[in-house]
């Protein structure tokens, strides 16, 4: 995984703003329209949180002492909100198809498997975060 390939990349997509949000979540309850009551009626401040989280995540991606607990706490929080590990999965490829969409011909394979490295990673650390605030604090289950 390149940071600087994704930051350069995120700089890119990230100038579109709310369209690239607002595909994002489109894109989203297509693929799973049962993901659409997590989330308010008005889309307008989930589309700047997402972009702030994001940016966040980008802009971090080479500090792992920083980005982890920024992780588990998005992790943790997200569980609140209903979120099962189930959905990751569903995210990351909205996430996907997103960043392929505003990239237009700049999208490589290489930039693919940067982002989903990436996101595979995010996606461990919150729902890892999220488990163990399920279990009251105690940890995730062992998956083996």
């Amino acid at each position: 995984m390149d940071p600087q390939r994704l930051k350069d990349n995120f700089a890119l997509v990230g100038g579109n703003g709310g369209d690239v949000a607002a595909y994002f979540y489109s894109d989203l309850f297509e693929r799973d329209p049962q993901l659409r009551k997590l989330f308010p009626a008005s889309m307008a401040k989930q589309e700047e949180k997402l972009l702030t989280a994001l940016s966040h995540i980008v802009s971090h991606v080479d500090d792992t002492p920083s980005l982890v607990p920024f992780l588990q706490d998005l992790g943790r929080r997200h569980n609140g909100f209903g979120v099962v590990s189930e959905y990751y999965p569903q995210v990351g490829a909205s996430l996907l198809a997103t960043l392929a969409y505003f990239s237009g011909p700049e999208w490589s394979a290489e930039l693919e498997q940067d982002w989903a490295a990436a996101y595979g990673l995010v996606a461990q650390v919150m729902a890892e975060a999220a488990a163990e605030a399920a279990n009251g604090g105690q940890g995730a289950e062992p998956t083996a």
